[in-house]
């Protein structure tokens, strides 16, 4: 028997009826598989702007605990109709709510938001969908049974808040019987000291993607809302292509770099094991489907090259100015020390004789700037910020090697008369980006999206 790992997202559990449709997807593996689940959508974001709430107001842990009850309740009667079983359940759900609304509690008396109890606030949206799948499964007669990370001992290092799995040290497998659907929450992890850590907004794909390598599953199947990589955005381009087969290299930078079908992480955990991932698409689910895309180490080159044209607004640059500045020894090395300290992710890093362009998340931008000020004094002559911009990559295997095909990418750009604000070509061997200011984006995206597939 195959041991498969099914992620259902937050955009599949949108509505109280979404989990009826889980089902029968789950049914359609005729067989038991890994189900990996995320919170239901919005709730995540729900839970986070409680957690700001209570800090100083009271009466909202009462109103906010009550508000997800009511959800969950909802939900409950939907998909359960015996009573009996609808009580216990109900049960089930009291006791998280109880749970959570005690470190709500704790937030408010202390008047302050220890970073290990947000995180573990954070996970209750995940705690919530695993009871709630796991108890509706097996009332409609599946065998199910829920393993949350705590127990299995998926073991995290690294960063809080965007922790990575420890591998060598998740023995998840002899925890999981696979005769049986095993239910797990997405999005967090536990620390070799056993704290709740997570693993980065969005990170259920990665979770599922280190679940699917420590238990060696043949395969890691996710299901999305859309079908499958696109060969650029449909709300920007015409008639876009589907993308069958991906390297695991061309789907991290396309998602890295605007995609938003997976999390950029979730290829990391199966490169070197060759665990593909196939994408599926619910809304169009029918038995025995193909799915949409395919991610592995196979290695397809498209006639053209280009795989996919693909965007982000996220991005801004703090600009490191002033003459031999990018020859003067340290200075890259004292920054990037002190933007690591203040926990601020670098995107990428692009040098010149007269500046260093740092490319960061926008909401770092300002703090990266105060960062850089104090550990320069004197050392730089300016410091700017350049935001409203868009970063537009594109994306395909051989793109380095065939001739060509950059003055194709640029010569589109150009005849458009776009103006480029920075060019990084070979930083990666599949993808090529460049900037431009926001406002041509979607012109910049649809004219070089129409060079490689007219």
């Amino acid at each position: 028997m195959k041991k498969i790992v099914v992620k259902f997202g937050g955009s599949n559990l949108r509505t109280d009826e979404d989990p009826g449709r889980i089902l029968k997807i789950v049914e359609s593996y005729q067989q038991p598989v890994v189900i990996v689940i995320s919170a239901f959508y919005g709730m995540t974001n729900y839970l986070q702007e409680l957690i700001w709430k209570v800090r100083y107001d009271q009466d909202s842990v009462k109103a906010g605990v009550e508000f997800i009850r009511r959800l969950k309740q909802d939900t409950l009667l939907k998909n359960i109709h015996h009573a009996p079983s609808r009580e216990r359940i109900l049960q089930k759900i009291n006791a998280l709510v109880l749970e959570l609304e005690r470190f709500l509690l704790g937030i408010h008396y202390i008047g302050d938001i220890p970073r290990q109890t947000e995180e573990l606030i954070l996970s209750y949206g995940e705690r919530f969908s695993s009871l709630m799948l796991t108890e509706i499964l097996n009332e409609k007669g599946f065998k199910a049974v829920e393993k949350r990370p705590e127990e299995l001992g998926l073991i995290t290092v690294g960063n809080s808040g965007n922790a990575g799995v420890d591998y060598a040290a998740s023995n998840i497998s002899e925890k999981i019987t696979f005769d049986t659907i095993t239910v797990i929450p997405g999005f967090y992890g536990i620390s070799p000291e056993g704290k709740v850590t997570l693993l980065g907004r969005g990170g259920s794909d990665y979770s599922a993607a280190a679940i699917a390598r420590c238990i060696q599953a043949d395969s890691l199947d996710i299901w999305k809302d859309v079908n499958g990589f696109m060969s650029g955005d449909p709300k920007i381009v015409r008639s876009p292509r589907n993308l069958e087969r991906l390297t695991y290299t061309e789907a991290a930078e396309l998602a890295y770099f605007g995609a938003k079908i997976l999390h950029p992480r979730t290829v990391e955990p199966l490169i070197e094991t060759g665990i593909p991932i196939r994408i599926f698409d619910i809304s169009t689910f029918v038995q025995h489907q193909e799915p949409c895309t395919i991610i592995s180490n196979e290695s397809r080159i498209h006639e053209d090259v280009i795989k996919s044209v693909t965007f982000s607004d996220d991005f801004g640059i703090l600009q490191l100015e002033g003459p031999g500045v990018g020859m003067k020894a340290g200075i890259l090395a004292i920054v990037t020390q002190a933007l690591d300290k203040a926990g601020i992710n670098i995107k990428s890093v692009i040098t010149a004789q007269t500046s260093i362009n740092i490319l960061l998340s926008l909401q770092d931008l300002e703090t990266a700037r105060k960062v850089s000020s104090d550990v320069l004094p004197g050392v730089v002559s300016h410091l700017n910020i350049l935001d409203n911009l868009s970063l537009i990559a594109v994306v395909g295997q051989g793109i380095l090697e065939t001739p060509g095909v950059a003055a194709r990418i640029f010569g589109a750009v150009s005849r458009k008369q776009i103006n480029i604000r920075i060019i990084s070509v070979g930083a990666s061997p599949v993808a090529a980006y460049f900037i431009v200011d926001k406002t041509v984006r979607d012109e910049a995206v649809q004219t070089i999206h129409k060079e490689f597939f007219p």
